[in-house]
């Protein structure tokens, strides 16, 4: 049999997550993230990208920041802002000991790996704190995607192909629920949601977040 080589397309695909033309951003679950965070703590970015989080933490909170990212160009755009940061997955046994650090962060990033479980238990075991935030595919547009269009939602894929798209794990806010509660040792101690603007949306995300909340932002606690 031949060999052939396999041409994967580079637009529009967010597998390799290339950061070499998006070197910085600004997203709006930053400042609700930095909020949670201590002035002057220890601090870990797992899938930290192109580090812009982990710059906005330093500079707005002076703290002891270090982030884990498995692009290359994702490390490369760390290191030119100045950051620590190893290349590697995050959801295996990480390189760091036990309460090594204050706050673990995932941001938007536990729907992408292989083993959301492992990645988990590795923040319990290596920080005091844990803040996660995620895409909750219960939105009520991904709902209403499905139901009349019978299709992957474009909205929570940020307008990539079902299979362009690293997000390969995806999951609801009662799903985080479940799986924290099965993994044990860890407290949800707040949840932040993203102010939308419209007090009749507000509402809506407060009545019913899993619904209408499309990014949650957690603070959890090792216990």
């Amino acid at each position: 049999m031949m060999n052939q080589s396999i041409d994967i397309p580079e637009k529009d695909d967010n597998r390799n997550y290339d950061y070499s033309q998006n070197q910085s951003q600004n997203r709006a679950e930053y400042d609700y993230i930095t909020r949670l965070v201590s002035y002057g703590s220890s601090v870990i970015d797992l899938g930290c990208g192109n580090g812009s989080l982990l710059k906005k933490l330093v500079e707005e909170k002076k703290v002891n920041a270090q982030g884990v990212e498995i692009s290359s160009s994702g490390v490369d755009a760390c290191k030119n802002k100045g950051l620590k940061v190893l290349q590697g997955r995050i959801d295996e046994k990480l390189p760091f000991k036990n309460l090594d650090f204050d706050f673990s962060i995932c941001n938007v990033t536990l729907q992408m790996v292989m083993y959301p479980e492992v990645l988990l238990k590795e923040m319990k075991r290596i920080s005091k704190y844990q803040i996660i935030s995620f895409p909750n595919f219960a939105f009520y547009k991904n709902r209403l995607d499905l139901l009349f269009n019978g299709r992957m939602p474009k909205s929570m894929l940020f307008d990539y192909k079902w299979y362009t798209t690293g997000h390969i794990h995806q999951l609801s806010i009662k799903d985080f629920y479940s799986v924290i509660k099965h993994i044990g040792g860890l407290e949800i101690v707040e949840k932040k949601s993203i102010k939308s603007g419209s007090s009749i949306k507000d509402f809506l995300i407060r009545s019913f977040p899993n619904l209408f909340e499309q990014i949650p932002v957690f603070l959890l606690r090792k216990t």
